[in-house]
């Protein structure tokens, strides 16, 4: 089980109790935030800040939490309901460093380096492309 850290003491009740059940739901599916980001369609990032109370997550963020966990979602969008109408809106919540204790490397890094690797590749493949019409003989003879 994931040591998290406190709540934000700003975060009103229904929006606590909110997060804490969607901490549990996370915690039950035995997912790292980056797994967990890469079956939704939320980032880890996002996952961290919904987890930690900084952002209230969008009511989407706990339909696909409860999907991937096989949860009812019924009763934790009621939950839902009732954050979003005591969630400080607009305003930053201020709170510690988001997510589970443990560190982990930048969001989206392993994103970038499947791209970078994407975009040289096909670089690379274009050049060879070129290359290759290049030698072939032109058709007139």
């Amino acid at each position: 089980m994931t040591r998290w850290r406190p709540l934000p003491e700003v975060l009103p009740r229904e929006a606590r109790h909110l997060v804490e059940q969607l901490r549990a739901l996370k915690d039950r599916t035995g997912l790292s935030l980056a797994e967990l980001a890469r079956r939704t369609a939320y980032s880890k990032s996002s996952w961290q800040r919904y987890l930690s109370g900084a952002k209230q997550p969008p009511r989407g963020a706990v339909q696909a939490l409860c999907r991937v966990a096989g949860a009812d979602q019924a009763r934790l969008l009621a939950l839902w309901d009732l954050a979003d109408a005591t969630w400080p809106h607009g305003v930053p919540v201020a709170a510690g460093p988001a997510g589970p204790v443990a560190d982990a490397p930048p969001a989206g890094a392993e994103y970038r380096r499947w791209r970078a690797a994407a975009l040289v590749s096909f670089g690379v493949i274009v050049v060879l492309l070129a290359g290759l019409l290049w030698m072939l003989p032109s058709g007139s003879g």
